[in-house]
């Protein structure tokens, strides 16, 4: 069977990923599939920069707004989910479109990644939460690094559900991360991929974070934060503890102003795109574009849809 051509725009946050694949399908018949880990809640969409209805201008986006912020969620059920909308945007005779920053799930999909051999474990994932709740995140870390040192090295402390999968990954299989990695990376892939990275200059992209953080602050994050606790969803949810909103949370139990509340979500929301240029970086394949060399985003735009169509042959 002919592979199935995936365009693929990642890169860190704040880099334009959304509006350049927005512009993309909307010159070559395509369809958006997020690979954001946020996006995927109902009810969360000013801390997850969720493209509005208006900003998507009429192109279909997939694996948005799928879950509740409480139902459990992994990269098993997205690769199993986003695959089969791949699948089925191709056999309508559209270009399908992989779009975000979550690299495990962009992984998940581009690699044959298997997770039925390490299926979850409730009970020993159980066991870590308690050992979070009671000793804390730090505690939690340095049990990976005995284990995994490599995996905790690129994980921040507060990263908790990744350094519990990772131990997870660890207890089921007796594989670090990293091997389990090198395993899938060696397999053929389903599809005819162009894999591109967004970059741009740090000062600009640190700049760039901070003024989103500015907006979401206009487009009422705090009242969103409020609403969600209004509702029952509470600060320990997986859901919760996600960028722009375990700090909100701080501020509406009352252990943070305002303003710090803001600076360290500024602070935070840098560091973490840092760490996923570090996990985008040893993706051998992607063709970096250097947002900062161009004249505007429809330039860029204009000199990928050709790329695209020559090595598709569109």
């Amino acid at each position: 069977m002919d592979k199935i051509p995936l365009v693929v725009i990642t890169g860190p946050t704040a880099t334009g990923k959304t509006d350049l694949a927005i512009q993309i399908a909307s010159r070559l018949n395509g369809e958006i599939v997020s690979a954001d880990s946020m996006q995927i809640y109902r009810y969360m969409d000013i801390g997850t920069a969720k493209p509005s209805i208006e900003e998507r201008r009429g192109i279909p986006h997939h694996m948005i707004d799928i879950v509740d912020p409480d139902e459990e969620y992994n990269a098993a059920l997205y690769q199993k989910q986003a695959s089969q909308i791949i699948r089925q945007i191709a056999e309508r005779g559209r270009l399908p479109v992989l779009a975000g920053g979550t690299g495990l799930y962009i992984n998940s999909i581009i690699y044959p990644m298997n997770f039925t051999d390490a299926v979850e474990d409730p009970e020993y994932r159980s066991y870590l939460n308690e050992i979070l709740e009671r000793y804390g995140a730090e505690h939690l870390h340095s049990m990976l690094s005995e284990i995994d040192p490599d995996t905790a090295a690129r994980l921040h402390p507060n990263d908790t559900r990744r350094v519990i999968r990772a131990m997870e990954v660890y207890h089921l299989t007796g594989n670090t991360m990293e091997n389990y990695r090198q395993n899938y990376r060696e397999m053929d892939s389903d599809y005819h991929l162009l894999l591109y990275g967004l970059t741009m200059d740090r000062q600009k992209l640190y700049e760039r974070i901070n003024l989103r953080v500015d907006r979401m602050m206009k487009a009422g994050l705090v009242e969103e934060v409020k609403g969600l606790l209004e509702r029952g969803y509470t600060k320990n949810l997986v859901s919760m503890q996600g960028l722009g909103y375990k700090e909100i949370i701080a501020y509406h139990e009352g252990l943070a102003t305002l303003e710090e509340a803001v600076e360290i979500l500024k602070r935070d929301t840098r560091r973490f795109a840092k760490r996923q240029l570090t996990w985008f970086k040893r993706e051998s394949r992607i063709e970096w574009l250097d947002m900062d060399r161009q004249d505007s985003l429809p330039a860029i735009a204009e000199q990928l849809v050709m790329d695209i169509k020559e090595k598709l042959s569109l």
